[in-house]
């Protein structure tokens, strides 16, 4: 299983090159933004944009906020079990970094002295943006091409070949869609149940006034019944 790009006419290995060598023929200084950005950037801004996403359910409010609420907090969840799910395929599948087989390789991160196979970073962002998907399809959108850029990065770093990064989205899919159904009847009640705390009911829906939860048809119900009270005063 070692062997799974060890030859140049390779496609896999051909894309390799094809990518990374972007790199050599890029400034230095923007080899290195690209070094920040693959590493750390972009995971970053797949949190913020996680977080934007759970701030905007929570503004929005309605019926359904216990419900994405729980599928947002899926989301890391999912990421975690897939970076989980990937220490013994890594370990059975024993793939060699890229510039451990090949030669001339514009590497931009050094230490990297674990398998290749599959990439840790192409999982959690695409298991990311394919939570946030399911909870909201604007921001799961932005989410999976946050992820597609996540893996051209760890390619074009040579610290990964092209099939590690589609290994990863797959396993992050896999992970995120196949464990939704049973991840969602278990928060979305846990969620239902923290709605209706009034200390913790801030975390799905914004609160109109100072501990008391928006509840939709809330406001309409009560100027209804001061009308009908104004009627019978008259």
């Amino acid at each position: 299983m070692a062997v799974l790009a060890e030859s140049g006419s390779n496609p896999d290995v051909e894309l390799l090159y094809d990518i990374n060598g972007l790199a050599k023929d890029a400034p230095h200084w923007f080899d290195r933004i690209m070094e920040f950005v693959g590493e750390y950037g972009l995971l970053l801004a797949m949190v913020l944009l996680v977080v934007w996403c759970w701030w905007s359910v929570r503004r929005r409010g309605g019926e359904d906020a216990a419900s994405s609420v729980a599928a947002l907090v899926w989301a890391p969840l999912a990421a975690g079990i897939a970076v989980l799910v990937n220490i013994p395929i890594r370990g059975f599948v024993s793939r060699p970094r890229p510039f451990v087989d090949h030669q001339g390789l514009d590497v931009l991160v050094s230490g990297k002295t674990d398998f290749s196979f599959v990439s840790d970073h192409a999982t959690l962002t695409m298991a990311l943006g394919v939570g946030l998907f399911v909870a909201n399809r604007r921001f799961g959108l932005a989410g999976i091409g946050l992820a597609l850029a996540e893996g051209f990065c760890r390619v074009y770093m040579g610290v990964h070949y092209p099939t590690d990064v589609v290994g990863g989205f797959a396993l992050g899919t896999a992970v995120t869609l196949l464990l939704a159904p049973p991840a969602s009847a278990l928060l979305t009640p846990l969620m239902k149940a923290v709605e209706k705390s009034p200390g913790l009911a801030w975390i799905v829906r914004r609160r109109a006034t100072a501990g008391v939860p928006v509840v939709p048809g809330a406001r309409r119900a009560v100027e209804s019944v001061d009308s009908g009270e104004r009627d019978l005063a008259a």
